[in-house]
């Protein structure tokens, strides 16, 4: 019989009582072991004493990427340093890096949980695991392969790039699952097609993490490998790394190991809860991290809570798919968007492929101006292309409430990439 990496709560009753003790535990052990915290937490007035129920959360301060940064080496460390067995990093490209430490007990809940992704994708241990995520001092590599080998999956660990190898082990090793960003599984699916490989693979689901997918992505990745399934996986390096939640195979939303730290959705300007049903900022409070908790971590990440439960049956709770990053907004003729309106507005346009390019400019007569490269679906007529550029402008101007430049480029003209796609060009002068 497979083991089950599932809670075994009874109820939210249940649940919601380990999360008290969790928060408890967190605050005790963060004040009592944390120059930094203890600062913090008595900054605020707040000892671990007057933790008494989950609303007493919100007597607790925020902590920020800036702590981590300008506590680097050793951000937040709150055990002895002879108890870290690994570190590792974020993969942003700017500034003084993220580091965040592991104790072995860390490194065991990481795997376990991220075992609890395979399970709830339905995977069996016959499964065979194509990791095409990058390795080294990032945790988006070797979390999957950690996850697959607690599971009991066999795990393909090839790394992001290097198609000519992916395309083989697809074949020679006839891999069932693809876990990668979403860019890389459309270079993919594109790949395969052209080299004519889909009735010599076995590939069947596809995970993908790091970045946001588009329902259109999604749709087209499918098609071209006649996929079962693909689901989105959330993480970061400061909640241990990928692999805090996974969407079920119903694709109601994002379940989140609400065993394993607590989800807050506030405004990112008021930092006060949004209504039931409203978008804002992810804050996360973990439960039972040592090296490094985490008390009110202000992720940047956008998503709104999804209020019913799963029709799967699980008490775990969900969230919605990331929307975006609250410091991704651009501001356009005085009008706010998020990346993701675009994407979204974009994806109900049959005609169009998935893959676009938003480029912001600031012109000779003083105005901001925005042009949209848009990817039309293979096959269509070149005769067709100004009446789409037309309605796709308008569509954008109707929802998002800019008129944009749009301009329809041919099927795969637009550059693909190994990990994350650059969609957003903003190029207007600080």
């Amino acid at each position: 019989m497979t083991k089950s990496f599932m809670p075994h709560f009874k109820s939210g009753a249940e649940l919601l009582d380990h999360q008290l003790k969790g928060l408890q535990w967190t605050v005790s052990h963060a004040y009592n072991g944390s120059p930094f915290y203890r600062q913090r937490l008595g900054q605020a007035g707040v000892r671990p004493a007057d933790i008494q129920s989950l609303e007493d959360i919100r007597k607790l301060p925020f902590t920020s990427a800036d702590d981590l940064r300008a506590g680097y080496p050793y951000p937040l460390l709150s055990v002895d340093p002879s108890r870290v067995v690994r570190i590792h990093a974020s993969s942003g490209t700017t500034g003084q890096k993220k580091i965040l430490a592991y104790t072995q007990k860390d490194i065991d809940d990481w795997a376990g949980f991220f075992a609890r992704c395979y399970e709830m994708a339905g995977l069996c241990p016959e499964d065979r695991v194509q990791i095409a995520v990058g390795y080294g001092l990032w945790t988006a590599g070797i979390g999957f392969q950690l996850g697959c080998e607690r599971f009991g999956s066999t795990a393909i660990p090839i790394g992001p790039g290097n198609v000519d190898l992916q395309c083989q082990f697809l074949v020679d090793f006839q891999s069932t699952v693809m876990c990668c960003t979403a860019s890389m599984g459309l270079l993919m699916a594109e790949e395969i097609n052209r080299r004519n490989l889909r009735d010599e693979i076995n590939l069947k689901k596809m995970i993908f993490g790091s970045e946001r997918s588009s329902d259109a992505m999604r749709q087209r990745i499918k098609e071209l490998l006649r996929l079962e399934d693909m689901f989105d996986i959330p993480g970061m390096t400061e909640l241990y790394g990928p692999g805090t939640g996974l969407e079920c195979a119903k694709h109601e939303g994002i379940h989140y190991w609400a065993d394993y730290y607590i989800l807050e959705i506030l405004d990112p300007v008021s930092l006060q809860p949004v209504p039931s049903d409203g978008v804002g900022e992810m804050v996360v409070t973990t439960l039972c991290k040592e090296a490094a908790p985490l008390i009110r971590y202000r992720t940047r990440d956008l998503t709104r809570r999804i209020q019913h439960a799963c029709s799967c049956g699980s008490l775990l709770p969900m969230h919605d798919r990331i929307l975006g990053r609250s410091d991704d907004m651009i501001i356009f003729r005085g009008v706010n968007i998020y990346p993701s309106q675009i994407d979204q507005v974009l994806s109900k346009i049959p005609e169009v492929n998935c893959e676009f390019q938003v480029v912001l400019e600031r012109k000779e007569d003083g105005k901001d101006h925005m042009t949209i490269r848009l990817e039309c679906c293979q096959g269509l007529a070149a005769s067709r292309k100004p009446e789409l550029e037309r309605r796709v402008a308008n569509r954008i101007k109707n929802e998002i409430d800019v008129s944009p430049h749009v301009v329809i480029v041919d099927y795969c003209s637009l550059p693909r990439s190994e990990r994350k796609s650059k969609r957003i060009f903003d190029n207007r002068p600080r």
